[in-house]
């Protein structure tokens, strides 16, 4: 009988050895002042810089691509779903006011692909420049017979860094008040459960290639793959010109389950739809699934994947920022008073007063 070996059970340690080798270069380009040390550790290090901060608050989030990932093992493209990575868990972390500093990810896979993980990482090695943190370490899993072939799942973690004076928790949000809108592109990484019913169906990868006139010659492969938008660099951009009250990602839940976070008791933002641009796709999703209003705004973010509430009066010089660096913004609405006491609330709002959801 032969010897067992870990690698005829299904681990193969060399194979993430490679891995190691691949991606220990493309971490690297996303170094930045404070990083001790580089991969191979059994921690990441990162060192805070001497007396630039007076009361530092550290702001750790985390998230995951979700069903997405589906999404690229039928297409075979492994290059952006690490932006997405990146990307959830770095705006949690953003709309707290906090600079992003580092990322860890965790990637878990029945039987490790060195070169298919390679793609993946370079994909988070790109949304860490994006966000402008360094990708500090991480962990690859692999665990035979619990995923898939071919498939495998990822985790993010990301920490930033806040002086305690600057924190953005909504408290300082005011009646009458503008919201402004920042362009999303796409689904981002929320609704694909729906989505992929809808668009993809019993055609699976077949449909990807399909490319529905409403989406101008981009194939549904194409616009479900693409990244999610980072807006590390434009919230400080948006900070630089004015004052930002509240910051809100719009993920799972949508517009009216992710701007009340961020608002004070006794308020609602009242957000006028016809205000930004709604990307096709969810032109598509809405006729193709036969959606109502409601169920698309409770699962999409419908054009918007961030949302910041500043004074009136500095509005058009908040919009005139974002534009400045290329990110399309809009004023969509304004904060009104709600209910005394009551948990804050979205109102959504077309121009003939009806509303959508």
């Amino acid at each position: 009988m032969a010897k067992l070996t870990y690698r005829a059970a299904g681990v193969d340690i060399d194979e993430g050895d490679r891995l190691v080798d691949l991606i220990a270069p493309v971490a690297r380009t996303t170094h930045r002042e404070g990083v001790l040390g580089g991969l191979g550790g059994f921690g990441g290090l990162f060192a805070l810089a001497p007396g630039r901060y007076r009361e530092p608050v550290l702001v750790a989030g985390t998230d995951g691509v979700g069903t997405k990932l589906k999404v690229a093992f039928a297409a075979g493209r492994h290059d952006t779903v690490g932006i997405d990575l990146v990307a959830m868990s770095v705006n949690d972390v953003c709309v707290s006011g906090a600079e992003p500093l580092f990322f860890l990810d965790y990637y878990a896979t029945s039987r490790l692909d060195a070169s298919a993980a390679a793609k993946v990482v370079a994909g988070i090695a790109e949304g860490c420049r994006q966000a402008g943190c360094a990708l500090l370490g991480g962990e690859t899993a692999e665990l035979p017979g619990f995923y898939a072939e071919g498939e495998y799942d990822l985790a993010g973690f990301a920490v930033g860094v806040v002086e305690r004076s600057e924190l953005i928790d909504g408290s300082r949000v005011q009646v009458g008040d503008a919201v402004i809108g920042l362009a999303s592109t796409g689904l981002h990484s929320n609704g694909y459960s729906l989505a992929r019913k809808i668009l993809l169906g019993e055609a699976g990868a077949a449909a990807l290639t399909e490319a529905p006139p409403e989406l101008g010659g981009r194939t549904l492969g194409e616009v479900l793959l693409a990244p999610t938008r980072i807006y590390a660099k434009a919230i400080a951009a948006l900070r630089a010109s004015c004052d930002v009250r509240a910051l809100a990602h719009v993920t799972g839940g949508g517009l009216p389950g992710n701007v009340p976070r961020v608002l004070p008791r006794g308020t609602r933002a009242r957000l006028h739809p016809g205000r930004w641009p709604e990307p096709a796709v969810f032109g598509l999703l809405r006729r193709r699934g036969e959606l109502d209003e409601g169920e698309m705004y409770r699962t999409f973010n419908m054009g918007l994947g961030l949302c910041a509430v500043v004074p009136a009066a500095e509005a058009p010089r908040a919009v005139a920022a974002l534009d400045a660096i290329g990110q399309p913004a809009f004023r969509v609405g304004e904060i009104e008073a709600g209910e005394p006491e009551a948990e804050a609330t979205v109102v959504l709002a077309r121009a003939d007063g009806t509303s959508p959801a």
